[in-house]
């Protein structure tokens, strides 16, 4: 009996615990996790774009966040919905939407600039330069899927990219100078910064250098033997027996 007793009581602390940490993980979790559990997943996207609509100016960029989170959390498949349905309902977060959600899921990083993007189409440049700050290597997929969408933004697209990555600026003005004025191609001006930022770059018309050549070969040395003129054949040992010259 007073083995059992013990394992009750150990059973009813056990389970006091167990609820005073799910009430306080409760208390701790986003408002707006609380919120989107309750909606069928097939709603999300729209109750996550609800949320962030209705959230005041001073919080709204931090409730998009929390939004993107939790909706993402709840299901990844549905991140490009829920950051297309945020963007459309709100475009001044929708580089926030899509940044947030390129940190989460960074290999769609593209399919989520370009969603943003195709929703809010004058936030282009700030949602590539937004996307490319989160995910630096997918800067030419994000610029280009943007541009696919949005063909007309190339200028803001590329500023976008230079803002995000310094180190491309002066290559990317470089190339816009060749237009001068005109409105760029994204794919052609990424093609010649990733080729003027390549490690070795020949210019036109620079001689071309051989490799130092190596010691010319210089073959073993090997007898010789002087043959007479008219000699053929195998010499015979003690040489030939020529006649001696007639005696005038």
């Amino acid at each position: 009996m007073k083995s059992q007793k013990i394992i009750l009581l150990l059973g009813i602390g056990i389970l006091v615990t167990f609820n005073f940490s799910t009430q306080a993980a409760d208390k701790t979790a986003s408002p707006s996790l609380s919120i989107l559990r309750s909606v069928p997943l097939a709603e999300l996207p729209g109750k996550a774009a609800a949320l962030v609509a209705a959230a005041n100016k001073d919080s709204q960029i931090q409730t998009a966040v929390d939004v993107v989170k939790s909706a993402i959390g709840l299901n990844p498949a549905a991140a490009p919905a829920v950051v297309g349905s945020i963007a459309a309902g709100t475009p001044e977060v929708a580089a926030v939407a899509a940044a947030t959600a390129a940190g989460l899921l960074p290999k769609q990083a593209a399919l989520l600039a370009q969603t943003a993007a195709a929703a809010a189409p004058k936030q282009a440049g700030k949602i590539v330069e937004a996307v490319c700050r989160t995910v630096p290597d997918a800067y030419k997929a994000v610029a280009e899927a943007v541009a696919a969408v949005v063909p007309g933004a190339s200028k803001e697209i590329l500023a976008g990219v230079a803002a995000a990555i310094p180190s491309l600026k002066d290559a990317i003005n470089n190339a816009l100078a060749i237009y001068k004025g005109a409105s760029p191609s994204v794919n052609a001006v990424l093609a010649q910064v990733a080729t003027a930022s390549s490690p070795v770059t020949l210019a036109a018309g620079a001689p071309h250098i051989s490799p130092t050549p190596a010691p010319p070969y210089v073959p073993p040395p090997v007898s010789t033997t002087t043959l007479q003129p008219g000699d053929s054949g195998q010499v015979p040992s003690g040489g030939r027996n020529y006649s001696s010259p007639a005696t005038p």
